[in-house]
């Protein structure tokens, strides 16, 4: 393995953590309740494997296809303990059963029947998958998620979004855990606040409708507004141009 590797990761990933552990402790958070997920979509397993060495333990993969395709080789390479593996990108229906086969944790539930899906490979592998429900809270044509931009004052899009919730949270095979977001892309992280606030009231009008779910988990926050995510109440980061730097495209 690349030292200079492990090394230049190793600094990201301190430099992001003191970032995070300081925007938690701004709004009086304990930093130890937000789980950093690096996300190495493009990057080969010998990157993620020098992550692995550098103290990274959940990382997360936006295509299903190309996570199968690292997974089993990180695996094989590791002596210690497996990371947790975040499936954080668009699924396709076709490519459910891959997120179920390779995936600890989903969180890019954006439609009922993707839910229909993972449910149903879930069962068949006998399996019960923790996902979050993928929320479009900016309104942002080019998102994915369930439409919840205007949740509080449109009680007609606000009920849609909770029947889907209902049937969700009666499917075999799933466990509901929370809720996740993508920002709009800005300069100024500031503008994308009221997204953050916003998806945490959401979630807290959840806990109140369907109080058998925990809810607990808020993804949200990427490389360019981890910070302003992190104090408006994320409990997982999904960061990986600061940790790994460029795409390999």
């Amino acid at each position: 393995m690349n030292k200079d590797t492990v090394t230049r990761i190793a600094q990201n990933l301190q430099r992001v953590r003191e970032r995070i552990g300081e925007a938690a402790l701004r709004v009086g958070r304990d930093p130890a309740a937000v789980v950093l997920v690096a996300v190495a979509k493009t990057f080969p397993a010998e990157v993620i494997l020098a992550g692995y060495e550098a103290g990274l333990r959940h990382f997360g993969e936006n295509r299903p296809e190309e996570g199968a395709a690292k997974i089993p080789a990180v695996h094989a390479a590791l002596s210690g303990p497996c990371p947790t593996w975040h499936m954080v990108g668009h699924i396709q229906s076709r490519k459910a059963d891959l997120a179920v086969a390779y995936f600890d944790v989903v969180h890019s539930v954006d439609r009922l029947k993707i839910a229909q899906r993972l449910s149903r490979f879930a069962l068949e592998a006998g399996r019960e998958i923790p996902v979050l429900l993928e929320c479009n809270i900016s309104g942002e044509e080019t998102k994915f998620g369930f439409a919840v931009d205007r949740w509080q004052e449109d009680a007609a899009q606000r009920e849609a979004f909770f029947a889907d919730c209902a049937v969700i949270l009666g499917l075999p095979g799933l466990r509901v855990e929370g809720l996740m977001t993508i920002a709009p892309l800005t300069d100024d992280p500031e503008v994308v606040r009221p997204v953050f606030a916003g998806l945490r009231a959401l979630r807290d009008a959840l806990r109140e409708r369907f109080p058998q779910a925990s809810w607990r988990e808020l993804s949200m926050g990427m490389t360019d507004d981890f910070e302003v995510a992190v104090e408006e109440g994320a409990t997982m980061v999904r960061i990986g141009r600061a940790i790994f730097g460029p795409r390999q495209e």
